[in-house]
């Protein structure tokens, strides 16, 4: 607990000390898109709990499949019940991490604006934060994926983000990351219980 306090001091002290780079452009562009970012994340936040909770009792049911089976059955139904239950795990993290980068959206903006002052293509780089701000809607992580990819970062850019606690996961590489983290999500509610299903077939052929 003293760790993760001592983590954050170090954040906000860092987040205070370079919000004097921001100017007064830059941190307008970063509150409306702000004002874009929080509404769509809360809106998406019982979507995204129906995603994380549906697959859990196909996951659970996989596992025991795979304990109640032998032979290579079992060996892949659990070591399928394992990947599915790491997918969960993740969206579950990634779902957790955002919902709270939102609760301050004064911060989150800040930092945004940090982001923008930081890279070496200042008005390139506003220019996705504007384009965020006149959109929107539940696509928002897809949005900010394709602004973000028509800017080219630099890697001091890439590493300063990782100081911005909130921010950080409205920008690449983490952005990309959410992406591709709720795809595997999405695919998990078919997979799971399709792999549910065969492995209860399996495990009661072996039993007849």
């Amino acid at each position: 607990m003293d760790k993760r306090r001592s983590w954050g001091a170090r954040a906000n002290e860092n987040v205070g000390r370079m919000a004097g780079r921001v100017d007064g452009q830059t941190s307008e562009a970063a509150g409306h898109a702000t004002r874009v970012i929080v509404p769509a994340v809360r809106l998406l936040r019982l979507p995204t709990l129906a995603l994380l909770v549906i697959p859990v009792p196909f996951v659970l049911a996989t596992l025991a499949l795979g304990l109640a089976a032998d032979g290579a059955a079992r060996v892949v139904l659990l070591v399928v019940g394992l990947l599915m239950a790491v997918v969960s795990g993740a969206f579950g993290a990634r779902r957790r991490r955002i919902l709270w980068a939102v609760e301050e959206p004064e911060v989150l903006a800040t930092e945004l604006g940090i982001a923008v002052a930081m890279s070496d293509r200042v008005d390139e780089t506003r220019g996705v934060l504007t384009a965020i701000g006149g959109g929107g809607g539940a696509r928002v992580f897809s949005r900010l994926r394709g602004l973000w990819s028509g800017v080219r970062m630099t890697g001091r850019w890439i590493d300063g983000i990782g100081d911005l606690p909130r921010a950080r996961y409205f920008l690449p590489p983490k952005i990309g990351t959410t992406v591709t983290v709720t795809v595997a999500a999405l695919w998990l509610v078919p997979v799971s219980l399709v792999v549910t299903l065969l492995g209860f077939i399996a495990v009661l052929a072996r039993a007849v």
